[in-house]
């Protein structure tokens, strides 16, 4: 009774806090108090000033040497502090900086204020219960047994994020103003605005080259003489999204290419969701670029939830993973003053805790946050390059009539709502839809007219770290009503509620601007680049603050955008397919609208599954009721329904199509995809017009792994977090079995592309020689007619 007294006691929002908990729910809990809006990270201090001198670091300075770094940055502060009367330099390690930022724990409630005070406000609501007076028995049938340690755990995280003195938060703010721990922080940068590759990319592209000459030379059982660097096809090698399916899916496939030698030939490899988690751990001290150890680490990390609170509250209160883990944060609240801290945040720690925390919590590494420190193992060329994804849904003003605005406007502006492409790589983040990029070792700070801005003390934030970024990676959950709605609609439809799906369905085109969850932001490097960005750039974009990031997989779950980019030039795209519906969502066949949109040739048009039947039917309906306009010479209808029609074979474990450079109409008599069957298909591949290939393997149910489907199996689901050894290895065997049943197609693939490209240069070569020796003719012919003895003399005559 004194239990029950104790919660009528308590205020609304703090009952359903405590009945969250008690319902199995705990994670909720901790941000359900006082959510009434997102919280902003406003200190309530001036801007930072920002001084346009900074002119002794270059633009793309690569990161110096630790000793050269440290012998130059004393001299360097103190010249800053002597040239510019009101900055002084930082305070030395081991000083508090507050009073340099004159941000002191007396100034007005800040966001670092409010996120604390959240924390106070859950320990105010548990530690209120007097768990000792409850018998053993009561206390077990109500309320979890790790609810006993909730009070310690929580008091702990509150005295550790108090910014007191020599408490967690103040010792990750003193670092986060220490060159010597994070470098990054007296470096200047500008934005890079150019459509091509950054110097660092182009480095790497000739570096690479080397040792995938060797690699292809070993995978096509060929002497490394046979084998030109110039004849090598530029390999992009994606996995999908969907969650720790994709990530655990990957892993196996990835490995599979690993031990066939494939991989070992790939220069890029990409990302959206959980195959972004996949590439971060590859890239870290836990991976260590293996993916039998991934594997192995997955198994005995993921068999408790992300959320669960005794696992997640112990390593964020006990050391080392709490420092490990929460530094990003409390330089994010700290350091930027108006950003939006939120849901994607505290999904980014929960994944952080689970993934990037090895087994024993003990041996972590600071160097693995860093997407910038990747580098380290792609500068000498012998890992390819990850490529990390996001996108930015761009909703624009309505406007009641487009004929209405400047000529130009209507040509140069989007009148519709779509997803703008991010991407980082360990040198540069960038997007191809503004054309301009940042090194990746800025990304966190704040811009503006194309320069960072340094803060008060004369400092840069420190680079935003990956478990922040692994948050908005992952963060499906920030999807539309529109995409909510379209995974219950088919219960809807089944449960006599048709009037109610037509209903809402007529509102997609409202649904479909509305985030129920905020994504989550990160500042904005275009504020202020004014005409330098695409007339194509929408005007919020080149005046917010910030940018608002989320999964990729909204737009895509198959990041082949980024490799289409101009500059890498990619010859084979070999993607692995674990969504959750691979078919339904045929998110190959979605590329060619973007290849149309970006002119890409040589994109093979049409690729992706076959329709069903329903779509076939409902297809042609569409075209017969389209308006004349749709088709001016009234055969697109006829010719594509004529295509729907036809007994299209289904998809296997490992399809390929090529595609073709030559030039075809707006309106084609079929798709410009050729789909390679058997081998005397190969000839699509190796003729001098074809375009790119593409190897398309899907994570689809497998006779030779009975009783795993990831259609049906329950434990296969996006959000599932929790996953079994036995489990996992069950999704090992399928992804094997499956890429076993394509390994000799993609090997014929790959030789195809080889050949081609070889010819090529070989006829390049003979052209040249062709040239070269018509050039001496003409002007041996020409030195004998200046000197008038065409045809006569001896030997001797001039010649």
């Amino acid at each position: 009774m004194r239990w029950a007294t104790r919660f009528l006691q308590l205020g609304g929002r703090q009952r359903a806090t405590a009945l969250t908990i008690a319902l199995g729910c705990p994670s909720a809990a901790l941000f359900s108090i006082s959510h009434q809006r997102p919280v902003l990270a406003d200190t309530n201090l001036p801007g930072a000033s920002w001084s346009g001198q900074r002119g002794d670091v270059a633009q793309y300075e690569a990161p110096r040497a630790a000793k050269q770094e440290t012998n130059s940055i004393n001299e360097r502060l103190l010249s800053r502090g002597n040239s510019d009367p009101d900055t002084s330099p930082p305070p030395p390690h081991g000083r508090s900086v507050f009073a340099a930022e004159g941000n002191t724990p007396d100034d007005p409630l800040s966001a670092w204020q409010h996120a604390t005070d959240r924390v106070g406000a859950v320990c105010g609501t548990f530690t209120g219960f007097d768990l000792a007076s409850l018998t053993e028995k009561i206390t077990g049938l109500i309320i979890p047994k790790w609810i006993r340690m909730l009070p310690d755990w929580m008091n702990k995280i509150q005295s550790e994020l108090s910014m007191a003195p020599w408490s967690l938060s103040w010792e990750i703010w003193e670092e986060a103003h220490d060159p010597q721990v994070n470098p990054e922080i007296i470096w200047d940068a500008k934005v890079r605005v150019s459509e091509d590759l950054c110097v660092e990319e182009l480095d790497f592209l000739r570096k690479r080259q080397k040792h995938t000459a060797r690699a292809l030379a070993r995978y096509l059982g060929l002497s490394e003489s046979e084998v030109h660097p110039d004849d090598v096809p530029v390999i992009g090698m994606c996995g999908s999204g969907g969650g720790l399916r994709a990530l655990m899916a990957g892993s196996s496939s990835y490995l599979s290419a690993a031990e066939d030698g494939l991989f070992d030939c790939v220069t890029y490899t990409a990302g959206v969701s959980g195959s972004c988690w996949l590439q971060a751990l590859y890239y870290s001290s836990i991976g260590r670029q293996n993916y039998s150890r991934i594997i192995d680490h997955l198994k005995d990390r993921t068999d408790i939830h992300i959320a669960s609170p005794p696992s997640l509250l112990s390593a964020m209160s006990q050391a080392p993973t709490n420092k490990y883990l929460l530094s990003g944060f409390v330089e994010k609240l700290r350091g930027v003053p108006d950003a939006d801290f939120g849901l994607v945040d505290i999904y980014g720690l929960a994944l952080a805790a689970r993934l990037l925390v090895p087994r024993g919590e003990l041996r972590v590494s600071q160097y693995d946050l860093k997407v910038s420190n990747q580098r380290f193992y792609t500068d000498d060329g012998k890992q390819p390059l990850p490529i990390y994804t996001a996108v930015r849904h761009e909703i624009p003003h309505a406007v009641d009539n487009v004929e209405e605005l400047a000529k130009e406007a209507r040509f140069t502006t989007k009148h519709y709502d779509y997803f703008q492409w991010f991407e980082w790589t360990p040198y540069e983040f960038y997007s191809d839809e503004l054309n301009a990029g940042i090194p990746t070792w800025a990304v966190g700070r704040k811009w503006h007219n194309g320069s960072s801005l340094w803060r008060e003390n004369d400092l840069a934030l420190p680079e935003l770290r990956i478990p922040l970024m692994m948050g908005i990676w992952g963060s499906a959950f920030c999807a539309t009503l529109s995409h909510y709605y379209k995974e219950i609609r088919p219960i809807l439809k089944t449960s006599g509620m048709a009037s109610l799906d037509t209903l809402i369905n007529g509102k997609s085109d409202e649904l479909v601007k509305v985030h129920p969850i905020d994504p989550a932001v990160i500042p904005n490097y275009a504020t202020g680049l004014g005409n330098r960005l695409p007339a194509t750039c929408p005007e919020g974009l080149r005046t917010s603050s910030h940018l608002q990031l989320m999964d990729a997989g909204m737009a895509n779950n198959l990041p082949i955008y980024p490799l289409l980019r101009p500059g890498r030039d990619v010859d084979v795209i070999i993607a692995f397919d674990a969504s959750a519906d691979v078919r339904g969502d045929n998110w190959i066949k979605v590329v060619d609208s973007y290849a149309r949109q970006r002119n890409i040739k040589g994109w093979p048009m049409g690729a992706g599954w076959p329709p069903q039947s329903d779509t076939e039917e409902k297809t042609i309906n569409q075209m017969d009721e389209a308006p004349a306009s749709a088709a001016p010479d009234g055969k697109s209808a006829t010719r594509s329904a004529t295509y729907l029609g036809q007994d299209v074979p289904d998809l296997g474990y490992c399809t390929v199509w090529a595609g073709s450079t030559k030039e075809r109409g707006e309106y084609m008599d079929e798709p410009a995809a050729t789909r390679i069957q058997t081998p005397e298909d190969d000839v699509h591949l190796t003729s001098p017009d074809a375009g790119l290939a593409v190897i398309y393997l899907p994570f689809i149910a497998n006779d030779k792994v009975p009783g795993v489907d990831p259609t049906q199996s329950d434990f296969l689901s996006t959000w599932n977090f929790v996953y079994t050894p036995d489990q996992i290895e069950q999704v090992v065997a399928l992804a094997r079995a499956n890429y076993a049943e394509g390994k000799e197609q993609t090997r014929r693939t790959i030789r195809a592309v080889w050949e081609r490209k070889r010819d090529q240069r070989l006829q390049r070569d003979q052209d040249a020689k062709e040239f070269a020796r018509a050039s001496w003719n003409r002007r041996a012919s020409a030195a004998m007619r200046r000197n008038g003895d065409f045809g006569q003399g001896d030997q001797f005559a001039g010649v």
